[in-house]
């Protein structure tokens, strides 16, 4: 089965734990097997996996979050680089693309499209590949899911089938409706539409080539920033006429809020975290290294991170994005392919930053123009590499780069922690210049 997970979204509704960097898919609340934390491109990559093992998964993604996705699901995984944002039928367009001409992936093999973070049981996977097998059998041009609705949702678009049969060809599509007319809708057959939805290779990359002037993938990747933004059902979806929907009646949830995410959660905190016995439906998540006490509470959310903390009534919180839209503010944490990093103080000349180094990773090889740095090691070994020189380094060593000196430090076998001061009047995370590593 080839699936293309489209993981995009930015920070804004899952503020503070979320960041123009750290979208809500990456964020670490859901109890794994073992006890572990794991976010929900994690999730969604394991169930994926445990349903077929085979599978072929690429994500189509922008080049902000590509260090994210290799630091939760490593470096083997296909990534499909955006290197703009032209919404969906460009995006889906450059990843079918990248299978066909870069992966090989022939133009009668079938894909999977699906959002990188819904909520779901492993019953979710079997119907992706089901719905894959329709498409690669020709029961239509494009093959979409549609899920049995809960409740008259105002929220989605509702796919509305010939029959209320299994599997049966579309009669229409409507827009997202008040609460009344979703619920005829829902009366009539009406499914949600999920963003779910399988086509053959060649089909959507002939309807590509209609309608933009490209040879191969390198060539479409090279055009990207030309091209119209335009969505896959304004393209692709409203000129099609031979289109089937699959009933999906398991559990899906679209945790785009902070009342819906909790909801989600096995246990109602994440982090240091107290109640007092008084304290009804209240659920907290805490990344900062500071208990936090809640007293007397109820229906409410609390988030801490580096970036900032949230107190908010759980119905309230759907309506945050303007709220963190008008925070003007650095990025304070974010999730690299070596590790991580965390702001922990800024000043007018000065940025002091906590690194975490995984076992036997490394930074790029660069430098700066407008600042000098500073590194103290706090915990494990390694070694850097500074204009060409080696030197291993050990808990209370100090490093110092100038501007203009080529730096990075590899981690030993038990990872590396470092405290990095950056000093200047203009630091910027754009002054940076990579270079080979030497060998």
């Amino acid at each position: 089965m080839n699936i293309i997970l489209l993981s995009g979204g930015s920070g804004k509704r899952l503020w503070p734990l979320s960041n123009d960097i750290r979208s809500k898919q990456f964020i670490k609340i859901f109890k794994t097997p073992d006890g572990e934390y794991e976010s929900m491109v994690q999730r969604v990559y394991r169930q994926i996996k445990t349903v077929d093992p085979d599978a072929n998964v690429t994500i189509a993604t922008s080049k902000s979050q590509v260090s994210s996705i290799h630091n939760q699901l490593g470096d083997n995984v296909g990534i499909s680089v955006e290197p703009c944002r032209r919404d969906t039928f460009p995006s889906i367009v450059l990843a079918s693309a990248y299978l066909h001409y870069v992966k090989g992936a022939k133009l009668d093999e079938a894909v999977v499209v699906c959002p990188v973070d819904p909520y779901v049981s492993d019953d979710y996977f079997i119907s992706l590949n089901k719905l894959c097998e329709f498409a690669k059998n020709d029961t239509a041009n494009l093959v979409l899911m549609g899920i049995n609705p809960t409740y008259p949702s105002e929220k989605y678009g509702y796919i509305m089938p010939t029959s209320k049969e299994l599997v049966s060809k579309v009669e229409s599509f409507k827009e997202k409706p008040d609460a009344t007319t979703a619920q005829k809708y829902i009366d009539n057959g009406g499914l949600w539409n999920g963003g779910v939805f399988a086509y053959k290779l060649g089909y959507v990359l002939k309807r590509a080539h209609e309608l933009i002037d490209f040879t191969d993938y390198a060539d479409l990747f090279s055009k990207y920033e030309t091209l119209t933004k335009i969505s896959f059902d304004y393209a692709v979806v409203e000129h099609e006429k031979d289109i089937a929907v699959l009933r999906f009646s398991g559990e899906w949830a679209d945790l785009g809020t902070w009342n819906t995410l909790t909801e989600a959660m096995e246990e109602n905190y994440v982090g240091d975290v107290r109640f007092d016995d008084t304290c009804m439906n209240v659920n907290v998540i805490n990344e900062i290294d500071v208990p936090i006490l809640a007293m007397g509470l109820q229906n409410v959310v609390i988030s801490a991170s580096n970036q900032g903390i949230l107190v908010s009534d759980k119905e309230r919180s759907a309506h945050i994005k303007p709220y963190v839209e008008s925070i003007n503010q650095q990025i304070m944490f974010a999730d690299k392919s070596w590790g991580n990093y965390k702001v922990i103080d800024v000043d007018t000349q000065s940025l002091t930053v906590k690194v975490t180094l995984n076992p036997e990773q490394h930074m790029n090889y660069h430098s700066h123009d407008r600042r000098d740095e500073v590194w103290t090691v706090i915990s494990g070994s390694g070694k850097t590499i500074v204009d060409g020189m080696e030197q291993l380094i050990k808990p209370g060593d100090v490093i110092t780069m100038a501007a203009g000196c080529k730096h990075t430090v590899i981690a030993g076998k038990d990872g590396l922690q470092l405290i990095e001061v950056q000093l200047g009047s203009e630091i910027s995370v754009n002054d940076k210049h990579k270079y080979e590593l030497p060998l």
